[in-house]
């Protein structure tokens, strides 16, 4: 009886891994995904843009402002005024300041093309010495995604 079993099992276990060997090796080498060269044709795919695709473009009249001297008691601000110069509407979506005392306002509307807008930009000076450089970054639906705006400001007290 135990001869039986012991049998069976062996039969049952030589049937069932022989046709798990089976199974994969009927599945082509190029179905892998998780192959190197798959996961690199994947994301070139997912990179490359249509040539016929219609882009804004954000000329500026100037991408950075210098305050000159200031007191680090003075709050300043400045406009950078813009222009959409593509073939799409322009939207921003963030506009974020290099540091909390750099604050940036920008319309969160489109901006057709032909049309201008403008980023407000506020720093504040309290707590820095010196000169300063700080930066706005805007994400945008440009081709390149980014633009950068910059303030200066020398604080002397």
């Amino acid at each position: 009886m135990k001869f039986k079993i012991i049998t069976i099992v062996l039969a049952s276990t030589f049937i069932f891994s022989s046709c798990k060997k089976e199974a994969e090796a009927t599945v082509p080498a190029e179905v892998n995904t998780n192959s190197a060269v798959n996961q690199e044709e994947i994301t070139a795919e997912k990179t490359m843009v249509d040539p016929n695709q219609k882009f804004p473009k954000m000329e500026f009249t100037q991408l950075e402002h210098d305050f000159g001297t200031i007191s680090p008691d003075k709050n300043v601000e400045t406009t950078f005024e813009f222009t959409n110069t593509g073939e799409a509407d322009l939207l921003i979506a963030t506009a974020v300041g290099s540091c909390g005392c750099t604050v940036p306002e920008y319309p969160k509307t489109p901006i057709a093309p032909g049309e201008k807008g403008n980023i407000k930009v506020s720093f504040s000076p309290q707590g820095k010495t010196g000169m300063q450089n700080k930066t706005v970054t805007l994400t945008t639906n440009t081709l390149a995604g980014t633009e950068l705006l910059t303030v200066k400001a020398n604080i002397v007290q």
